[in-house]
């Protein structure tokens, strides 16, 4: 080697825009397993007892322990009290928080600060939802990680119920994770479209009329559209 070694340039290569993937509501080992096989970012697990994708307890714990490193493991929770909130915080190693109901900034942060996690909020969109509402939601939520957007139903999300995505202010869209009524039919539209930071998905990859039942053909589905969408836009250069 001589004293003065030539530094090559790096090659030039395209990049491919990765569309981070949250599946949310499982409820069981093949459910984890598969969702891991399959490459999602995250985990997401419900901690509502009226949900019929709320897991134990003792059932999460035993599956958190399935998920290998660097995959997220998102804890969903509705209006929890102290008492539940302390239990998963103490008994399941959570990665991330996500609050699904009508917790105020103060009670997130509290409830984060107290379980040492950042987290996520859930704002959710309805017909009369008006983009400065999101503005607003989002600066007061703006301790959060991240925002979530799904679809308001009764029962707090897993409707299978679509919002209308151009209420999104586009300063927060592009940061944001979509969710509400996605499936591997309609994923694309909302990544071609807004270019969201990650999609969400519960009901979308469920067996029909059977809340709580994972379709792991529908998972696989899904995963394979975002990650073809993300091939398409890369191609066409969306931003």
């Amino acid at each position: 080697m001589t004293e003065s070694a030539t530094i090559m340039a790096p090659k030039q290569h395209s990049c491919t825009r990765r569309t981070r993937v949250k599946l949310c509501g499982l409820c069981s080992e093949g459910d984890v397993d598969l969702a891991v096989a399959l490459g999602a970012d995250a985990i997401g697990l419900v901690f509502y007892p009226p949900s019929p994708r709320c897991v134990s307890i003792e059932l999460a714990s035993a599956l958190v322990r399935r998920i290998p490193a660097f995959v997220s493991v998102v804890g969903l929770f509705v209006n929890a009290d102290n008492t539940l909130f302390e239990r998963v915080i103490d008994e399941v190693p959570l990665g991330i928080l996500q609050f699904h109901g009508d917790e105020t900034p103060q009670r997130c942060k509290a409830l984060a600060d107290r379980a040492g996690l950042r987290w996520l909020r859930t704002l959710h969109i309805s017909p009369d939802t008006k983009p400065t509402d999101l503005d607003k939601l989002a600066l007061n939520y703006a301790c959060a990680t991240g925002l979530l957007f799904d679809t308001l139903v009764a029962g707090y999300g897993g409707g299978g119920k679509v919002f209308d995505w151009s209420l999104i202010p586009a300063k927060i869209a592009h940061r944001g994770i979509f969710s509400g009524g996605l499936n591997s039919q309609n994923v694309a539209n909302v990544i071609h479209r807004i270019r969201p930071y990650a999609v969400d998905v519960s009901s979308g990859i469920e067996v029909a009329n059977a809340k709580g039942v994972k379709d792991y053909i529908k998972m696989a589905a899904f995963i394979h559209a975002v990650r073809a969408a993300d091939e398409v836009s890369s191609a066409i250069g969306t931003p």
